[in-house]
């Protein structure tokens, strides 16, 4: 069985040697035939120098290395490790040791189940309670409730992935936070499994506060594509009519009113009636610009799961 580890570093030089002893322990203890890809995020650390130490320890042919310019994000270390990852499973994991690779045979199993996602559940958190554990179960309820996916934990960088559904996933941004929902909307089967959480042993968590509007923002911006990225004036039409109308309802009442009784005021209520219909046009104009860029290029794009006698990626 071939496996592909990726996992994005930044500035966590202390971890690196014992979590990549702990996966080599793991794999050879289940005769998989693996391969580790650190790709680093532009670590202004020693992480770089100690990979290298490690590959020179006869490891050439088990450690791949990417490495960043700059910290360009977890999305983007993810993105750049799936497209090296040549395993039929691709696992994801963390690299400050809170992820225990000994859980790793339990994915596997998991998976073989006929999943071809399966995310790490930690069950049980070693994290602050206010600053994370609490914060996290209200993002995985909203994330849940809007997506249709059910999982307790869609934050968790422990997952391993079908090679299929990893290199098929667009991502960038934030989207690290929803790879099972994209999994999941592109038809792909997803599932989820307790997995060991530790103590962070190293150094500091490298995301601050503003992750949680960052999800806000990025969960809206998904659920938006999904429904209206090939009919973008279907939302903003609607959005137009309903502001048309209101105006067009308020206009037609001073309208009334001033042929009956040759009097009109300006009023608050006149100039947002004006205002609705002004931007009601706006809203319908941003909708067909969408629509023109849109069918640009008319292609459907499908999710192509398997293939016979065909590598697409190579």
């Amino acid at each position: 069985m071939n496996i592909s580890v990726v996992i994005p570093v930044f500035n966590e030089e202390e971890s690196l040697r014992e979590l990549f002893f702990s996966i080599k322990k793991v794999m050879s203890e289940n005769n998989y035939s693996y391969e580790v890809i650190f790709v680093d995020d532009g670590s202004d650390d020693n992480s770089f120098e100690i990979i290298s130490r490690i590959i020179d320890e006869e490891y050439k042919e088990t450690i791949k290395v990417v490495s960043f310019g700059r910290n360009y994000g977890k999305s983007a270390a993810l993105s750049v490790g799936f497209k090296a990852a040549q395993g039929d499973y691709i696992i994801t994991m963390d690299a400050d040791l809170q992820d225990d690779p000994s859980a790793i045979p339990g994915l596997i199993e998991k998976m073989e189940q006929g999943f071809d996602l399966v995310s790490g559940w930690k069950k049980v958190r070693v994290d602050p309670i206010f600053t994370k554990n609490i914060p996290s179960k209200f993002f995985n309820f909203i994330v849940s409730s809007m997506s249709g996916l059910k999982l307790h934990d869609f934050n968790c960088g422990f997952k391993i992935y079908g090679k299929e559904t990893a290199k098929s996933l667009d991502v960038y941004g934030e989207r690290h936070r929803f790879l099972p929902v994209l999994a999941h909307w592109n038809g792909y089967k997803v599932g989820e499994i307790p997995v060991p959480h530790h103590q962070r042993v190293y150094g500091k968590s490298k995301f601050g506060a503003n992750r949680f509007f960052n999800g806000a923002f990025d969960l809206a911006t998904l659920l938006f594509l999904k429904k209206y990225m090939r009919n973008p004036l279907h939302f903003f039409g609607m959005i137009s009519f309903l502001l048309i109308a209101a105006g067009t309802g308020i206009l037609t009442y001073f309208g009334i009113v001033w042929a009956t009784t040759l009097q009109l005021h300006i009023r608050p209520l006149l100039l947002l009636g004006v205002a609705s219909i002004i931007i009601g046009v706006q809203f319908f104009s941003i909708g067909l610009i969408g629509e023109m860029i849109t069918n640009i290029n008319p292609k459907q794009k499908y999710t192509i799961k398997k293939t016979i006698g065909i590598d697409l990626y190579e």
